[in-house]
C-alpha cells in the first residue's frame, strides 16, 4: 500500500507498541527508520534484527540536550521524511497528589522533549516531510486522576498547530494522533490492581466496544506519514473506536 523507498523516518518512543509496529511496517515497505529509547536490550535486538535498515538510538526525552543529540544522529544519515514524535510517559495521580517532581518528570518528556526536539530537527526536516504528534483521548475523556497526563497532552497538541501554521511554506505537514485504548500499551501506567476496572470503564464508553491494536494505530501514523495525507495538516486524527467522536 505504501512506498517508503528511500525514505528516512525518525520516530521517538519506538520499541514497543504503535511506534514499533510503525517502524517494522516503514522497513517492510522499503524505509529506513531512527527509533529511540531508553530500554538498551531492546534497542540491540532492533539493531541486530533489522541490520542497515534501522538506526537505534537511546535517547531520554527528559533531557535538555534530546534535540541536540537527535540531530546529531540524523546528519549522519541524510534528511528526514517523517518525524514521529511518540514517546511520552504518564502518571495516574489525583490532582492534589502531585509534586514538583511528578509535575517536571511529565512535562519534562511529554511537552518540553517534543518542542526541543522539533527545534533541533526542524532543519534536518526535507520540504514536504511529514511530522507526527502523539497525543491521548485523555485530553477530552476528562477522567479522574489523569489531570497532568491530560494536560501535558493537551499542550503538545496545542504546539503542533501552531508548528503546523509556521512549517507550511515549506509544505511541511504536523498532525496529531489521537489514541484511545490500544491493546499494546493501554493505560499501562496504572498499577496492575486498577487495570481491570478502569479498562473496562473506558471500554463500557466505547462505540464500537473494544480496545484497538498497535496495527490500527501504526496504520494511521503510516498514512499520515506517507503522501496520501498531502492535504491534510493542522488536524488531530483520533484511533479511538468512537470513544471521543471528533
Amino acid at each position: 500500500m505504501y512506498n517508503f523507498q528511500n525514505k528516512l523516518i525518525l520516530i521517538t518512543g519506538a520499541t514497543s507498541g504503535m511506534g514499533l509496529v510503525a517502524a517494522e511496517n516503514i522497513i517492510e515497505f522499503g524505509g529506513k527508520v531512527i527509533v529511540t529509547g531508553r530500554n538498551e536490550s531492546k534497542l540491540s535486538e532492533l539493531s541486530k534484527k533489522y541490520g542497515q535498515n534501522i538506526v537505534a538510538l537511546k535517547n531520554d526525552s527528559a533531557s535538555p540536550e534530546t534535540g541536540t543529540i537527535l540531530a546529531e544522529t540524523v546528519a549522519k544519515h541524510g534528511r528526514l521524511d517523517g518525524l514521529w514524535l511518540n514517546a511520552a510517559i504518564a502518571r495516574l495521580g489525583n490532582f492534589d497528589e502531585i509534586t514538583d517532581e511528578i509535575y517536571a518528570q511529565v512535562m519534562d518528556i511529554n511537552v518540553k522533549g517534543p518542542i526541543l526536539q522539533v527545534a533541533a530537527l526542524s532543519k534536518h526536516l526535507n520540504n514536504s516531510a511529514s511530522i507526527i504528534v502523539t497525543s491521548s483521548s485523555s485530553v477530552y475523556e476528562g477522567a479522574a486522576a489523569t489531570s497532568l497526563y491530560a494536560a501535558s497532552k493537551g499542550a503538545v497538541s496545542a504546539a503542533a498547530r501552531a508548528w503546523a501554521r509556521e512549517l507550511a511554506p515549506r509544505n511541511i505537514r504536523v498532525n496529531t494522533l489521537v489514541p484511545g485504548p490500544i491493546e499494546t500499551n493501554f493505560r499501562r501506567f496504572l498499577p496492575e490492581e486498577a487495570k481491570s476496572g478502569f479498562e473496562k470503564f473506558v471500554i463500557d464508553q466505547v462505540p464500537l466496544g473494544r480496545s484497538g491494536t498497535a496495527q490500527e494505530a501504526a496504520n494511521v501514523a503510516l498514512f499520515l506519514l506517507s503522501p496520501h495525507s498531502s492535504y491534510i495538516t493542522g488536524s488531530e486524527i483520533p484511533v479511538d473506536g468512537g470513544l471521543i467522536m471528533r
